[in-house]
């Protein structure tokens, strides 16, 4: 990463740098929300355009950095510090937010877009995706709360592109969209003509007068119409753009704001003012978002600071007492370690099993629950030698974040081989990786086990064990970037040692290379200044291995001891530490081995890189659609590199990226995934593109739930670059926990032939019928007696705050203002018989504060409430969703506004603003965490699997 000469664009702004590398040949043709990424910006020659990736990527980080430091000035320094959890995890909403302009099913809806003046629905659409985004976080299913935030983000930021609010002369966001209490705006009807003739690429003045009357409630909303769908009536206005066929029709033109570029945006002399008016909308969203789960959740949904999760899959029949201590002594030492740790706590899971039980999924951020966990475990019965570890595996892997080392302890084969498919795809799909610790040879018989005493007894069978019943496993850790170490009972807590080395906080492969040659073999690694604690694990039987320096300094590991590194030699793993100080620059490894090798290096660094695979979108909107699953070998496909952990104002370059198992398949998933209720079915359609010859295939259904009917093997016949179109149903038992999401894996393999590919889909579990109405605050008295010099007056309000949905209130908090909140169970009294916020008063406050928030009784009022007050619980004493709590809220004339944040029991929040000396005292902020209407659990989930023949 130090020397080169690649071209790095800055679409997504100084906070990472991008890199991308054509794959295969590819021409970039023209083509036209806001632009979706980066790459829209080459396409549509606009340098200039602010793109969903650029408002998505800034505002997260800005509303980030504020969380953890307040909304002063940021410096550079403290990007470096967010980790590579938190850019993979705004690329995760990044990805979804730009996925709405390529999947089949939202790309040409107007509902998902804001055009045909669709209003209506999408409105009701942003408010589920808000409501989606609220049940994941509460549920702590945060991989989907990031891909409904980034629907919900796009839908938000394309209203202020397409629509004529900007060209009403609008300087606010339109509180309405996720507020439904607050003023809307009539929407023309379908005979309301909008627009005017327009025979330019810049069309000015082209919105007809009505449109844009400066009496507030004369003026009326439009949006543009696209395409063919739904058809245009005559005299409305178009998006507009070269893509648009819908352009040519009266009234001909378009108002879209989507970039600078006159070609793709008659109306692009106004983008800026819209890009500046979404991204204020997108920030109001992440405030309330953070305002409403609190700020450590926050900062948990965005990995902030986070630290590795260790995750343990432990066999725990009979013969597993070695290993469990091992794993048991090894996760004390980690946890031990991390106490004084800075950053978000880390997360733990465990996940032991069986024959034929497994799970359940022991998951906590608390250390000594974890271990508690851990003492519990007990190897006790057996029976036949093959176990259920993949179907472990799988529940690890579907409850962990993804970029995580998962280890695996045990000594038996799958008897779960069916499942490898689906384990694969969600490995590949989380860059997450497998690691085995087996403490048995692969090459033992029968008898060989029998010999290793009582402890082996339970495995003894007549059938002798076939030497590749591990082969899953080392396939498994090969494709995943993890390890497979064969060891023994007495070597498995020194081989545990791999597990500190991988999981320690800023951890980052340099190197990973398999090698089957019994000859010598040649690789080479290059280590940066930025690179501290190099440790290289190799598994297998090394008979050679020579380290060389950059400064042509060579030792012979096997045979002497520095100056250059280190070695321990375990049975299985060979741990080869690089002795301080550490040269930068390259060096080589010669080595020669008895049957198979593998080589990983491993360092600390806080600068590392994220990738993805994308391909150019041609059609409805330009930019680079992120492939999920593998490329396909022959199709055009971008490799996007983005490195994180540098500072804005520090460069980087790139000698060469080598693509390793190219020959790979492409998916692609294309839809937005449906919800699952309660009691109901959900129907999940997919696609599968054949880019071979005509064959057949087999498509398995997986999920790690049990609702889908059926799993397959599902037969189907492809012709030639041919397609076909299925779906699967789930059933949701009437017993599933809302907020709970459920991972779906489809993968397809050709017969008689290696080729495969997969998709993974995450499906939340809704209520059936949520409450989707936010509290309410209305003022019942003002008294303001502010003088010019405020220090010598008060003033202060009386308000009444109730839900008006059916969940009940849940909790209040001061959030803004230097005055006090008193609470009544009736109507406050009067202000001269309110108690003064006196001694008593203040007193009272800290009794309050002190007990952790609980009510008293006293002088009328039951709590009191100052800014940095923690959220105030007061489901006990408000019984039923239709009672009024009563408020009275008294300051200084010298701190003149206030901002009670008020919530009920299904997450809605209201935003109270209390003023002073204003003819309206009490304005409301409602982010409403619903949706406007139903869910239609019948939606459906396309997936676009590609097959590839391979020569």
């Amino acid at each position: 990463m130090s020397q080169g000469r690649g071209r790095i664009w800055g679409g997504s702004g100084k906070h990472t740098h991008l890199l991308i590398l054509a794959y295969l040949f590819l021409l970039a043709l023209p083509c036209t929300g806001f632009l979706p990424d980066f790459w829209s910006r080459v396409l549509t020659l606009s340098w200039t355009s602010r793109t969903h990736q650029h408002i998505t990527e800034q505002s997260i980080l800005n509303v980030t950095l504020e969380t953890l430091r307040g909304p002063e000035k940021h410096h550079g320094e403290e990007q470096t510090r967010l980790g590579r959890g938190f850019w993979r995890a705004v690329g995760e909403v990044v990805k979804s937010n730009a996925a709405m302009d390529f999947l089949n099913s939202t790309k040409s809806d107007p509902v998902y877009h804001f055009d045909a003046e669709r209003m209506d629905g999408a409105i009701g659409m942003l408010r589920q995706f808000w409501a989606q985004t609220l049940l994941s976080v509460q549920a702590e299913e945060y991989q989907t709360a990031r891909h409904s935030l980034g629907q919900l983000f796009h839908s938000l930021q394309d209203f202020y592109s397409h629509s004529n609010w900007v060209e009403m002369g609008q300087r606010f966001i339109y509180l309405h969209l996720l507020q439904p209490d607050e003023p809307a705006v009539p929407v023309a009807t379908e005979d309301t003509p909008t627009c005017m003739e327009c025979f330019s690429v810049t069309c000015r003045g082209n919105l007809l007068p009505r449109l844009l009357n400066p009496q507030h409630n004369s003026r009326l909303l439009t949006t543009g119409y696209f395409g063919t769908f739904p058809p245009k009536p005559h005299g409305k206005c178009s998006h507009g753009g070269i893509l648009d066929s819908s352009r040519h029709t009266g009234a001909k033109g378009g108002i879209n704001k989507d970039s600078t570029s006159p070609f793709f945006s008659p109306h692009h002399y106004l983008h800026m003012e819209a890009a500046m008016l979404a991204t204020e909308a997108t920030l109001s969203v992440l405030r309330d978002l953070r305002d409403t789960v609190g700020h450590n959740t926050f900062l948990r949904l965005f990995s902030v600071r986070q630290i590795p999760a260790l995750v343990f899959v432990m066999d725990t029949t009979g013969s597993m007492f070695e290993e469990i201590t091992a794993a048991r002594l090894r996760a004390h030492s980690i946890i031990q370690s991390r106490a004084s740790s800075p950053g978000q706590p880390g997360t733990f899971i465990l996940v032991p099993f069986h024959d034929p039980g497994v799970g359940p999924v022991h998951k906590t951020n608390d250390p000594n629950q974890f271990m508690q966990h851990m003492e519990n475990l007990m190897a006790l019965g057996g029976g036949d030698e093959p176990e259920m570890c993949l179907s472990a595996i799988q529940l690890a892997l579907t409850h962990s974040p993804p970029l995580s080392d998962i280890f695996v302890f045990t000594d038996a084969s799958p008897k779960d081989a069916h499942l490898f498919d689906a384990v694969k795809a969600l490995a590949l799909e989380k860059q997450s990786k497998v690691t085995f610790l087996l403490t048995e040879d692969p090459s033992y018989t029968t008898d060989s086990r029998g010999m290793k005493g009582r402890r082996r007894r339970r495995k003894r069978s007549q059938k002798p064990l076939s030497p590749d019943r591990f082969s899953l496993y080392s396939s498994l850790s090969s494709l995943s970037g993890g390890l497979t170490i064969f060891t023994t009972n007495s070597d498995i807590h020194k081989v545990s040692t791999i597990v500190e080395d991988n999981i320690a906080a800023d951890k980052v492969t340099l190197f990973h290379v398999e090698s089957d040659q019994d000859l010598r073999s040649s690789h080479s690694f290059r280590v940066d200044s930025s690179v501290k604690n190099v440790t290289l694990h190799v598994t297998g039987t090394l008979t050679e291995c020579i380290l060389t320096s950059p400064s042509d300094q060579s030792q012979s590991l096997l045979l002497e001891q520095g100056p250059l590194a280190a070695l321990e030699h375990f049975k299985g793993l060979y741990r080869i530490s690089l002795l301080p100080p550490i040269q930068p620059g390259q060096w080589s490894l010669q080595a020669k081995g008895d049957g198979h090798l593998t080589f990983s290096v491993i360092g600390d660094s806080s600068v590392d890189f994220l990738y993805y695979f994308a391909a150019v979108s041609n059609e409805t909107h330009p930019g680079l659609a992120r492939l999920d699953g593998s490329p396909v070998a022959g199709v055009p496909a971008f490799l996007v590199l983005a490195v994180t952990g540098l500072a804005p104002d520090e460069e980087v370059s790139f000698s060469h990226v080598t693509l390793l198992g190219a020959d790979g398949e492409h998916l692609q998933q294309v839809s937005s995934v449906p919800r699952l209720v309660p009691g109901h079915s959900t129907l999940v359609q997919f696609h599968v593109l054949n880019h071979g010859p005509a064959r057949l295939f087999n498509l398995t259904a997986d999920d790690d739930y049990g609702y889908l009917q059926k799993r397959g093997p599902h037969r189907l016949f492809v012709a030639e670059h041919g397609s076909f179109h299925g779906q699967v149903d789930l059933h949701t038992p009437d017993t599933a926990q809302t907020g709970a999401t459920v991972s779906l894996t489809l993968t397809v393999r050709a017969l008689n032939s290696p080729d495969s590919n997969y998709a993974v889909a995450y499906l939340t579990v809704i209520p059936p019928d949520p409450d989707t109405s936010p509290p309410s605050c209305s003022a019942a008295q003002v008294q303001s007696t502010c003088p010019s010099i405020c220090n010598e007056s008060r003033w202060s309000v009386s308000l009444a705050v109730s839900d008006r949905g059916r969940s009940g209130l849940a909790a209040l908090q001061l959030q803004k203002g230097e005055g006090i909140l008193t609470l009544f169970h009736s109507p406050p009294p009067t202000e001269d018989s309110q108690v003064e916020p006196g001694h008593d008063q203040r007193e009272e406050h800290r009794d309050k504060v002190a007990s952790g928030g609980s009510l008293h009784h006293h002088h009328h009022h039951i709590s009191r409430l100052e800014k940095g007050d923690p959220p105030l619980n007061v489901t006990e004493w408000v019984v039923g969703s239709s009672q009024p709590l009563w408020a009275r809220y008294t300051s200084s004339c010298c701190s003149a506004q206030a901002e009670l944040l008020v919530w009920d029991t299904a997450g809605n929040m209201k935003r109270c603003h209390l003023t002073s000396g204003q003819q309206r005292q009490l304005t409301d902020r409602t982010t409403d965490t619903s949706s406007a209407g139903q869910i239609t659990p019948s939606a459906g989930v396309f997936f676009l699997l590609g097959l590839l023949w391979s020569n």
